[in-house]
């Protein structure tokens, strides 16, 4: 199946001993966190940015797939990070978030840190209601892809969104809910003030889920809801860089110790 341009997953071997894995948005693509997997692997990062089954291709081929294949593909790019990296951090857009915080969750010291932008945890409540009986009904409905305050800003993803794959997005949104007091490494979220895709309240949900003690909480005021093709995009990779070399340089000993 031909990928639509853009949507080609990214991979660089690093010098470094850093791994950095990048998960991308529920009906989006590499393309939306391409530059931020970019600049990582300018900072000598090792990087992998997959491509999430079902996704940067047709809408119609995200309908078979499930959360389990879209978390299953993390995963495996989080353990082939492991094998060959001191330490690895976990990043997120949107959905990607949601997979970031589960490797979190699961994999404990396996994940040096997490960076989440506009992380998902809820699903609108009346349609989600509906969502089981309505996919046998309506096939898709309209996409959520580009929402971009910057002029010309534009998100590779799909223009319809099948209905069975936003039943899967709900059952991962309320999957990993529970799973966030699980979450106890360091935790960096950057948040849009306006996004017209995922409430604030989910940001809110995550901190206050969370059982991590070392919590920074950041404020996107010039991008809506894809930050990372938005005004704000540098300031993303750049408080990336400083939380990742914070975690990861050593602190000098003190005289005598």
């Amino acid at each position: 199946m031909q990928l639509l341009p853009g949507a080609e997953p990214f991979h660089h071997e690093g010098t470094s001993s850093v791994g950095v894995l990048l998960c991308h948005g529920f009906t989006g693509s590499p393309q939306s966190m391409r530059p931020w997997a970019e600049h990582l692997a300018e900072a000598g990062h090792t990087v992998s940015l997959p491509l999430l089954p079902g996704h940067g291709t047709r809408w119609e081929d995200l309908r078979p797939t499930g959360w389990q294949d879209w978390y299953a593909t993390v995963d495996r790019e989080l353990r082939l990070l492991g094998g060959h990296c001191e330490r690895v951090f976990v990043c997120g857009l949107s959905m990607g978030g949601t997979l970031a915080l589960r490797l979190a969750a699961r994999h404990g010291d396996a994940v040096a840190g997490v960076t989440v932008v506009n992380p998902a945890m809820t699903f609108p409540r009346g349609k989600g209601h509906a969502l089981p009986v309505l996919r046998h009904l309506v096939p898709s409905t309209p996409g959520i892809t580009s929402d971009i305050a910057r002029e010309g800003g534009e998100e590779v993803g799909y223009e319809r969104v099948p209905l069975h794959s936003a039943l899967a997005l709900r059952n991962l949104l309320n999957l990993v809910r529970g799973e966030l007091p699980r979450v106890t490494q360091p935790l960096l979220v950057m948040r849009s003030r306006r996004d017209h895709v995922v409430p604030p309240t989910d940001s809110g949900l995550v901190l206050g889920g969370v059982s991590s003690t070392d919590v920074t909480e950041l404020f996107l005021e010039r991008s809506f809801h894809v930050a990372t093709l938005d005004h704000d995009a540098p300031r993303i990779f750049q408080e990336t860089d400083a939380f990742i070399t914070r975690l990861t340089t050593r602190k000098p000993a003190r005289d005598g110790a």
